[in-house]
């Protein structure tokens, strides 16, 4: 039987505020009261996993030992399938700038544009079908977790379109529309999103009857 949240109080295992909004607004209907690791000072871990799964337990265990809190993390990317699936677990890595393109730091849109230079590279024909994947995981202090998974097909698309969301949203377009997710109404977003489904799962494990 899967252990559920017994406490108000959750750890979201992240720095990213555009990250802890969304997932504080997904668990908002269900009473939980969420903080970042950011906030609460926490250090980032290494993410040394080679799945998604892998590094979404590295840092919601870090998070539950850290804070002596229930901790949720995710893990999450964007796969294209022209590219083997890449960049994968690396899709953040994907963002961080090299001593010679400038000051440390994330470049969501050089990402994007790594991608789809590699894409270019194949033709004007290539197949530009891609998924988002997501696992949460949940880490109690104790030791104890459980994982769960969503994804989302779509379409890379060029160029970036949209304002909203973050890291590779302006360049993904679900399947069934013809807007990018940073396009969409974050509220539209929700509903449709990998991290949205991975989300149904949980919530329908940890707070349904």
């Amino acid at each position: 039987m899967t252990r559920k949240l017994d406490s108000k109080r959750l750890v979201i295992a992240t720095h990213n505020a555009g990250k802890l909004k969304e997932i504080g607004a997904l668990l908002a209907p269900y009473g939980m009261e969420c903080l970042s690791a950011g906030q609460l000072g926490l250090p980032e871990p290494a993410e040394t996993g080679k799945t998604f799964i892998e590094n979404a337990l590295i840092k919601a265990r870090a998070a539950a030992q850290a804070s002596q809190l229930p901790a949720l993390a995710d893990d999450s990317g964007l796969s294209v399938a022209a590219l083997g699936g890449r960049p994968g677990v690396y899709t953040a890595d994907w963002a961080e700038r090299q001593w010679f393109e400038g000051e440390p730091g994330r470049d969501w849109y050089m990402a994007m544009g790594k991608v789809e230079g590699l894409l270019c590279e194949q033709g004007p024909e290539v197949d530009r079908s891609c998924w988002f994947s997501c696992v949460l995981a949940i880490a109690w202090p104790d030791g104890d977790s459980v994982v769960y998974e969503g994804r989302v097909n779509g379409t890379f698309s060029w160029p970036p379109r949209g304002t909203m969301g973050f890291g590779y949203d302006p360049v993904f377009v679900p399947n069934g529309r013809d807007t990018t997710f940073a396009q969409l109404d974050p509220e539209e977003k929700h509903k449709i999103s990998h991290r949205a489904d991975a989300f149904a799962k949980l919530v329908a494990e940890q707070f349904g009857g």
